[in-house]
């Protein structure tokens, strides 16, 4: 385990050392007023070691696809949140990537789930099906009740994060900002997964 947390330190470096450019990019055009409507986070990254963690985060809402998601379904379980919108720039530019990690971890019992903070589910579907999203998003529009119960762990006009919790629906790690590096994140899981099995 230590050898692996030794690896995501080192590709963190060298994230956040090409991350600055992107982030100044994204300033600059909130600042302009482009009416992309979004406060992109900083691209910062946050590890909590397991015995700094707070309690677990239970929380549901109902889904673009229809149904509910509830938390407590998935007990047990790594859980990637993304919080996200359709006209997010960011977010747009890491819908692919994320998908992507979706796909790979999909027979290793981690599940992902978006968190849409603007949108109705026609948005969502359409966001979906243009970047081929195949993981749903609980529809966080109208009650905000998700990112209260994320209150404190993601800022909520921060929007892309994304967020890894541990099985006891715990956060383990936090990516304020765009996903420039999607092996960043497959190693945050990889770690978490770690900590169960002691390798």
């Amino acid at each position: 385990m230590k050898a692996a947390f030794g690896g995501v330190l080192l590709i963190i470096g060298l994230v956040l050392s090409g991350c600055a450019a992107e982030s100044d990019a994204l300033a600059e055009q909130y600042r302009a007023g482009t009416g992309q409507n979004y406060i992109s986070g900083d691209g910062a990254l946050t590890v909590v070691a397991p015995e700094s963690r707070d309690e677990g985060i239970a929380f549901q809402g109902p889904l673009d696809v229809g149904g509910t998601f509830s938390s407590d379904d998935y007990e047990g379980q790594i859980m990637v949140v993304n919080f996200w919108y359709a006209g997010c720039p960011p977010c747009r530019l890491e819908a692919p990537d994320l998908e992507a990690l979706h796909q790979e971890f999909l027979d290793e019992a981690v599940v992902f789930i978006g968190v849409n903070i603007l949108d109705q589910a026609p948005t969502a579907l359409a966001f979906a099906d243009e970047f081929g999203v195949t993981y749903p998003s609980i529809m966080d529009t109208n009650d905000g009740s998700v990112r209260l119960a994320f209150s404190g762990q993601v800022a909520p006009n921060a929007v892309p994060t994304t967020v890894v919790l541990d099985q006891q629906g715990r956060v383990a790690a936090r990516i304020s900002g765009l996903l420039t590096e999607p092996d960043v994140l497959a190693a945050l899981i990889r770690d978490v997964q770690a900590e169960v099995t002691g390798s």
